[in-house]
């Protein structure tokens, strides 16, 4: 008997702080003007996406006490922007990261509730906790708390703000038959949570939302990532690029599930994937060369080998040899916010890594941080790009893939005209929204207004 084919999930990063976007490109917009959010959010929605993902930035990034200008910085707040969106859209979902480490329960839930019945059932929360004490200096406990207390404060977090979504009940709301507005009983809104972390209690001021609950995302990739995932989340994000490691990040991360009493499609894997087209094959791996060569530019990559060497590089030629001189392993780092930084456990190893390379394929500081630098996912023309992510998704290497253009905000208007379409024909993509919530288009399954149990999604 043929197996069925899978469908696939596609969403869309607005990518925000980081070094992916090309914002030198004349074709790049703004990455805060609210035209540029509502035309990506506009595009992805054409295209029958399922969601729109944003990113967080809290503070901005510093290299040698510097303001890092070299990429894209500033972001406005996350559910101010995604409220905005919500009004410009019908069908699309809403994502947005909200740390868990420096807010509170009730007002992240409050937020997700109210959001959830602006657009109609279509919010979901990327859950992150924060390692970076440098940004926990703009908030109350300075940012800092061991990697184990972190993701603790993260599951009482994500099952506090459950108690709050949950503590209006169907059988405690009911809408008056003349004015529609609703009459709560004395229980409505009323909880009491008693925590290591938390200690509150009182009345939830948001009615039940139409999807219950926000769909739930998590990001780590760590050991105590992928239980939480497993434990908790609808979707976990995926960095692994080749078939064979998402294929076994998918393979761990599922058997994982059966522990806590949930089946494989409860929790889906979404690896974020850059793309290049062309009209052809060799047309798109050219423009994908210049593409890197843009996102690399020589004081980018010296910003980008500091990274490793602790020390202020500025004095080198990027188009030159790599320092003789080794690592700075102290303590104090000279760049600050950036994830990169925990990247290179060993910064010694590293170098001793990144200088046999260059020296056996004659490379620069800059063709160095290129040809070792993450690269496009999918390269290639629309056929080839849309068969190799059906390829991925069928042999369980993902679920589907969330698209990071390099401009912004017209970036992702090539694939919704070219890719789409082909995958529609192939029968592997939605033609139409089947569903008006978030959930309907992930295929998850809706909470019970009794208690937060699962119902099969209609």
């Amino acid at each position: 008997m043929t197996k069925p084919l899978k469908q696939i999930h596609l969403a869309a990063h607005f990518p925000g702080v980081n070094n992916t976007t090309v914002w030198s490109d004349p074709r790049a917009g703004s990455h805060i003007e609210f035209a540029s959010f509502a035309h990506f959010a506009r595009t992805a929605e054409r295209a029958k996406f399922d969601f729109l993902f944003l990113a967080e930035g809290l503070r901005l990034r510093e290299q040698g006490g510097q303001i890092y200008d070299l990429d894209v910085v500033g972001r406005p707040d996350t559910f101010t922007v995604l409220a905005a969106l919500a009004a410009v859209t019908d069908r699309l979902g809403l994502t947005g990261t909200i740390n868990s480490t420096f807010n509170e329960p009730y007002e992240v839930a409050r937020q997700f509730a109210s959001l959830d019945h602006l657009s109609g059932g279509r919010s979901a929360w990327n859950v992150v906790t924060s390692w970076d004490a440098f940004t926990g200096e703009n908030f109350r406990r300075g940012g800092f708390l061991p990697q184990e207390e972190r993701y603790s404060r993260a599951r009482e977090f994500l099952a506090t703000a459950g108690e709050l979504f949950d503590s209006w009940r169907g059988d405690e709301i009911v809408a008056d038959p003349v004015t529609g507005t609703f009459l709560a009983d004395a229980k409505a809104g009323a909880f009491v949570h008693r925590g290591q972390h938390f200690d509150i209690h009182g009345r939830f001021d948001v009615p039940r939302s139409p999807q219950g609950r926000p769909v739930i995302f998590q990001a780590g990739d760590s050991e105590e990532g992928r239980e939480f995932a497993a434990a908790d989340a609808d979707a976990i994000f995926s960095r692994y690029a080749t078939l064979e490691e998402g294929q076994a990040f998918h393979r761990d991360v599922k058997k994982r599930l059966a522990k806590y009493g949930r089946r494989p499609d409860q929790l889906l894997i979404l690896p974020a994937a850059t793309f290049v087209l062309g009209d052809t094959d060799a047309e798109a791996e050219e423009k994908a060369r210049e593409v890197r060569r843009q996102q690399v530019s020589g004081a980018t990559a010296l910003k980008h080998l500091e990274f490793v060497w602790n020390r202020d590089l500025s004095s080198y030629d990027p188009d030159g040899p790599l320092p003789d001189v080794d690592p700075d392993v102290g303590d104090q780092h000279i760049a600050r916010g950036r994830a990169q930084v925990r990247m290179y456990r060993d910064p010694l190893a590293t170098a001793r890594e990144w200088r046999e390379l260059a020296e056996a394929n004659n490379w620069s500081i800059r063709d160095l941080v290129i040809n070792t630098g993450n690269r496009q996912t999918f390269v290639g023309s629309p056929a080839t790009v849309a068969r190799t992510i059906d390829d991925f998704v069928q042999a369980d290497a993902a679920d589907g893939f969330i698209l990071v253009p390099h401009i912004t905000p017209s970036g992702l208007d090539e694939f919704a005209d070219k890719v789409v379409p082909l995958l529609q024909e192939q029968g592997v993509f939605r033609a139409d929204y089947e569903g008006t919530t978030l959930r309907d288009h992930l295929g998850l399954a809706h909470p019970d207004a009794v208690g937060g149990d699962e119902r099969a999604a209609s």
